[in-house]
C-alpha cells in the first residue's frame, strides 16, 4: 500500500488562473467579487486581471464601484497611474467629479486604455484639449464618453477625438460652454455609428453642426439651447431621430425655429416643455409629419392655440402620453379636440390650465374614461440611454 501520510490530492489552490477567472466571473454579488482577492496574492492578481469596470466614490453618480477608493478623497494623477497599472484590462472607467485630475493624469491611458469602451469625465474641470488628445490616442475603442461640465474642452479637442474614436455611439457635451457647431460638425460627420448626443446648455451651438449627420443618430438632448431654424433642420437631416428634447428653448429674433421637426417621420418622444413661444405652425407641421409620435410634452407652451390642439387631436393617432400642464391657451374647445381625437391616448398630464372649465373636464372624463388624467407635472421624459 502507498504511504497514506503523503497528501497527493488536489485543491482549488492548484487550479490554473483560467479556471479561477471563470469562478470569479461566476460570482453574483459585488461583495463576493471583492472578497475573492482577499484569499491570497495570486487570487488578487486574478481579480485585478479580470476587472472590467472602475468607478471612484468621488463620482457624482455611484454605480457600486469597487471598494478600492477612499470615500471623500479626490483622485489625483498618482492615484490614477497606480490604478491603471494595476487594472490593465478595464472596459469602463468613471472619473466623474475628479476635480483635481489634470491632463497629466491621463497619460497612462496611452498604455492601458486600449480596451476602454466607456469613459466618464463629468466635472473634470482641469482637463483641457490636450488631455482629450491623450484619451483619443490611448482609447481608440471608445463607444461612449461623457464630458459634462468639462469647461476646458473646446472644438479643437473634439476634432482630435472625432478623428480617433471612430466607433463612438454616445457622447455627452452638456454645459461644455466652449464647444460650438464647428466641433459638433467634426463629431457628427466622422462618427458614422453615433446614436445619442447631449448638447444641453451649450450656448455656442445653434444646431447647424448636425447637418449631414448619420442616419443612426436617434437621440438628441438640446435643452436650453439657442437653436436656429437651419439648426433644427440639421438635427433631423439624418432621418433617424426618435427622441428629441428641446425644452426651455431660448427665444430667437428669427422666430419659432421648430417647424422643421415635422420632417422627423420616425420621432416617438418629443419634449417641448417651457417652449413658451412655440407656434401653432410648428404644432401643425409636427402633428402632420410625425405619425409615430407616442409622447409629447407641451407643458407651459403658452402660444399653442385652438389650431394647434385641433391638429394634435386630428393627426396624432399613435399618441399615448400628452403633457399639457399650465398651458394658458388650452380652452374647452381645445380639450374637446383632444377628446375627439388621439384615439390611443392613455395618460393626460393636466393641471393649472386656467381657461379650462370643470364642465369640459367632466365631459372629457365621461367620453374618454380609459384615459388617466394625472394632475402632476413631469419634467423629464426620456427612454434609457448612456447618460441618463
Amino acid at each position: 500500500m502507498g504511504d497514506l501520510s503523503r497528501n497527493d490530492g488536489t485543491s482549488i489552490m492548484h487550479l490554473p488562473d483560467d479556471c479561477l477567472a471563470i469562478i470569479f466571473h461566476g460570482l453574483d454579488s459585488r461583495i463576493d467579487r471583492d472578497s475573492f482577492g482577499l484569499t491570497c496574492r495570486r487570487w488578487l492578481h486574478v481579480q485585478d486581471f479580470n476587472r472590467r469596470s472602475l468607478q471612484f466614490e468621488c463620482s457624482s453618480t455611484i454605480l457600486h464601484p469597487s471598494s478600492l477608493s477612499t470615500k471623500g478623497v479626490d483622485i489625483h494623477t498618482i492615484h490614477l497611474h497606480r490604478l491603471l497599472r494595476r487594472f490593465q484590462h478595464l472596459e469602463s472607467l468613471s472619473l466623474s467629479n475628479c476635480r483635481d485630475l489634470n491632463d497629466s493624469g491621463l497619460t497612462r491611458l496611452l498604455s492601458y486604455g486600449s480596451n476602454l469602451q466607456k469613459l466618464n469625465m463629468d466635472c473634470c474641470l482641469k482637463v483641457t484639449d490636450y488631455g482629450l488628445s491623450l484619451v483619443a490616442s490611448g482609447c481608440p475603442s471608445l463607444i461612449s464618453i461623457s464630458l459634462y461640465r468639462c469647461l476646458g474642452i473646446t472644438d479643437k479637442g473634439l476634432e482630435t477625438l472625432a478623428g480617433a474614436c471612430l466607433s463612438m455611439k454616445y457622447v455627452n457635451l452638456s454645459y461644455c460652454s466652449q464647444v460650438s457647431d464647428k466641433g459638433l460638425k467634426a463629431l457628427t460627420h466622422r462618427w458614422c455609428q453615433l446614436k445619442a448626443i447631449n448638447i444641453s446648455h451649450c450656448e455656442c451651438i445653434s444646431g447647424v453642426g448636425f447637418q449631414g449627420c448619420s442616419k443612426t443618430l436617434a437621440y438628441v438632448e438640446a435643452e436650453s439651447c439657442k437653436l436656429k431654424p437651419e439648426g433644427v433642420m440639421g438635427i433631423v437631416s439624418g432621418g433617424g431621430i426618435e427622441y428629441l428634447n428641446v425644452s426651455c428653448l431660448s427665444w430667437s429674433l428669427l422666430g419659432d425655429p421648430l417647424p422643421g421637426i415635422g420632417f422627423s417621420s420616425r420621432l416617438k418622444i418629443l419634449n417641448f416643455r417651457l417652449c413658451r413661444t412655440v407656434s401653432d405652425t410648428s404644432i401643425v407641421a409636427i402633428a402632420k409629419g410625425c405619425p409615430l409620435l407616442e409622447e409629447w410634452n407641451l407643458a407651459l407652451c403658452h402660444e399653442v392655440g385652438l389650431r394647434g390642439w385641433q391638429a394634435v387631436g386630428l393627426y396624432c393617432q399613435n399618441l399615448q402620453r400628452l403633457h399639457v400642464n399650465r398651458c394658458r391657451n388650452l380652452s374647452d374647445n381645445g380639450l374637446q379636440a383632444l377628446r375627439d381625437g388621439c384615439k390611443n391616448l392613455s395618460i393626460l398630464y393636466l393641471n393649472g390650465c386656467v381657461r379650462l372649465t370643470s364642465v369640459a373636464l367632466e365631459l372629457f372624463k365621461c367620453h374618454r374614461a380609459s384615459v388617466c388624467i394625472k394632475e402632476i407635472e413631469i419634467v423629464c421624459i426620456k427612454p434609457y440611454w448612456e447618460f441618463r
